[in-house]
Parts: C-alpha cells; structure tokens; sequence
C-alpha cells in the first residue's frame, strides 16, 4: 500500500513538473512592498568608498601564485577589489570618503587539494592594518570604524576552518570596530559581528552560464541533492556534516523515489538542478553553501536546511517567498512537507525565482551588472551612513587591543 501511494504521488510529480515546465514563459513575478524596493536600490550616488593601495605582496602576488583562487567559493574578495578598482563609487579623495576598503586576499593560501588554510591570514590582516595606520591618519581617527574588509572564510575574521578552533579564536581583535562583509551568517556566533554584510559565496558565473538550458524544459525531478551526507569519518551523529541533518536526509529518503539524492556529482550537475522544483540546500561545514546560489540561479526552490541561518543579503532579498524553511530536527518529515506544499504556491515561488534580479543579486558577474552582488554590498554600505558621531576617537584614544589575541598572531608577516 506504501509503495503504491508513493508511485501515484510520483506520477503526480512528473505531471505536474509538466505544467511548471510550460509556465516558464509567463511573466516573471516581481516582489512588491519593501524587498523589492531595496532589491533594486542604486548606490551610486549615496557614498564614496576610498581603496587603499596596498603592496602587491598583499593581493596580486598571491593571486598570482595560485590562480586557483579566481574560481573557489571564497573568491569574493578577489572580485570584489577589482570591481572597486573602477565603480563610480570609488573616490580617490580619501577626505570625502564615506567607506575605506583595504584590498587583502586573505583565502588565497591553497592546499594542493585546492582547500584555503587561513592560518596566515591573521597575521596577513595585522600587517596591513598596521601599514594603513601608519601611512594613513583615517584608521587611527576611528580604529576602523568607517572601514570595511572582505573576510569570505568559513567563519569569517575568526579565521579558522574547524568551528571549535573558529569560536576558541574568536574574531581578530583589530577588526571589532570595522565592518566585515562575510560569507559566514549564523545567529548568536561568535564568527558573526553585529553589523556585518553577509554576502553570497562565489560561484562562477560563466560556468553556470555555460551549462544553461531551455526554459521550456520541464522540472521532473521533485527534490534534488548532490553532496556530502555525512563527516570525513563517516560519523551519521555529527561531525561538520550538519549536526546529523545531512544524515538524516539520506537514511530517510535514500530510497525514496521523490528524491534525486547522491553523493555523485555529474558533468550534468547545474542542468539536473534546472530540472528540478527543489533543491537541498543543508548546512555542512558552516550553515551556509554554494548550492544556495546555484538553486537561486537556476530557479529551483531552496530548502534550506540550517537552524538559525543568517541568509545573504537579507533585508533585500524575500527568502520566506522564494525559498522552504526546514527546521533540523524535521528532516525526517521533508516528504510530507514538500509534498503538502500547495501547486499555487510553488508556482510562485518559481515565477519570483525567475525574476532576473533574483539571480543577479547572488553573484559576482564580470563585467558588472545592476543589482548585482557587488551593488547589494554597496547598499547595505550606504544602509548604514551616516556614521554616528561616537564612532570618531578622541585625540589619543585608544579602544582596540594591538597584543590581544593568540601570541602566533603577533608574529610578522
């Protein structure tokens, strides 16, 4: 009887993916009220960002001696100091300068696996910090409170890629009065500063532009995964892999015939996924992942999976009407969740899905586009000017801690 029920609820599926399919050349539906105000906001105009130059020892060199870096999930920081380099926004005139960025790759330190180790960068940050002190007065007059850094790790400025050794570190001591522009978002952590702008990871735009196909194609996978299920040690009950909820989503579905669900991962990856209504986006090493992009790209419905995620640009972008919220410990009810999910709301979420701005928002592109990742960090810059008065020092004040921290911290780079 089991079995019966769950090949009618199949048959439904593909039925259904059918008529989604032929959907897609309606008119893509655009969020109203105040997400799809801020979605579209152009930060031209309302602040002035002034790029430090910096040796290239602390950006093009190492870029340059593995360019590996141009293509992993952290490349971000890469990106984002090229875009800066030629945005309207840039000022060359640091005293009208609303913002200061200091271009620092501090994920470029690859394995031979290709795995950034950020265990330089601390000492990297610290030596340029001490270099824009030096040769410039704008650090000292407010100890990098109109500042902002790229810092795309793991856990963000707490520069570690194990959670334990991430919060026992805690975030560098000189960046607690700037504003840090991170991957990492999860509330009530240590790795996440109260005012960070929490950014997408990057994935390569003209990989998946690559791998694009029809629109009319028909959505006729109904839940979609391709990852990881458990720790390197194979360990169902924890380890990095989810807290077990990765887990949990394989003994539970493993041989359901609703979920496309593997550790595989095919050259047919990104179309699978533009075939799919849903696609798992589980916490693994830290809650965020790629797949949260790749799924808004390719119009599938992101179930996130990550109890207490804070999600990339959040005050722009409607996650509550584009994506399904999965609690942890529900992993278990996934199927009688999605499958409870009404047609109409569905085909919502996927008519928001394909509103060009959507994807746009989520990714780096080269050259750059409106609305772009590169603009949201722009506005949730310019969301947060003017600086209050308390954030400038008075003359000889001091606040942040030069010698806090682990002592291999203090070692010159």
């Amino acid at each position: 009887m089991r079995t019966c029920m769950w090949v009618l609820a199949l048959l439904f599926v593909f039925g259904f993916a059918w008529e989604v399919g032929a959907d897609q050349n309606v008119p893509t539906e655009r969020i109203s009220g105040s997400a799809g105000d801020v979605l579209e906001d152009d930060p031209t105009g309302r602040l002035k960002v002034y790029v430090y130059e910096l040796p290239n020892k602390y950006n093009k060199k190492i870029l340059q001696k593995d360019p590996r870096c141009l293509n992993h999930m952290f490349a971000a920081e890469i990106f984002m100091h090229r875009f800066l380099l030629s945005s309207p926004v840039r000022t060359f005139n640091p005293e009208e300068a609303d913002w200061f960025y200091t271009p620092i790759y501090t994920t470029c330190d690859l394995t031979p696996t290709g795995l950034p180790l950020p265990f330089k960068s601390p000492r990297m940050m610290r030596s340029a910090i001490q270099l824009i002190s030096t040769n410039w007065p704008y650090w000292n007059r407010t100890e990098g409170a109109d500042h902002f850094f790229v810092v795309p790790h793991d856990f963000g400025a707490c520069f570690h890629y194990q959670e334990e050794k991430a919060i026992e570190r805690g975030i560098l001591p000189l960046l607690q009065r700037a504003t840090l522009v991170q991957t990492f978002g999860q509330r009530n952590h240590v790795c996440l500063k109260e005012g960070s702008i929490t950014i997408p990871p990057y994935a390569p735009p003209q990989k998946m532009q690559a791998h694009l196909i029809p629109q009319e194609t028909p959505r006729s996978i109904f839940v979609y995964f391709r990852g990881l299920f458990y720790d390197i040690n194979n360990d169902p009950e924890g380890g990095y892999y989810a807290r077990g909820a990765r887990a949990a989503v394989w003994e539970n579905f493993k041989n359901n015939p609703l979920f496309d669900i593997s550790t595989d991962h095919p050259t047919t990856y990104y179309e699978d996924m533009q075939r799919s209504i849903f696609c798992l986006c589980p916490l693994g090493w830290a809650p965020w992942s790629p797949r949260l992009v790749e799924a808004v790209v390719f119009g599938c419905i992101p179930v996130i999976i990550a109890d207490d995620i804070v999600l990339p640009f959040a005050d722009a972008i409607p996650w509550e009407e584009i994506g399904v919220f999965l609690a942890e410990e529900d992993v278990p009810n996934l199927d009688t969740i999605l499958t409870s999910i009404p047609p109409e709301v569905i085909l919502r979420k996927q008519r928001l899905l394909a509103n060009p701005s959507m994807k746009w928002a989520m990714m780096f592109p080269q050259p750059a586009q409106p609305g772009d990742a590169f603009h949201q960090i722009l506005n949730g810059l310019a969301r947060k000017l003017p600086h209050a008065q308390s954030v400038y020092l008075k003359g000889g004040q001091k606040i942040l801690n030069w010698t806090a921290g682990p002592v291999g911290d203090l070692k010159p780079w």
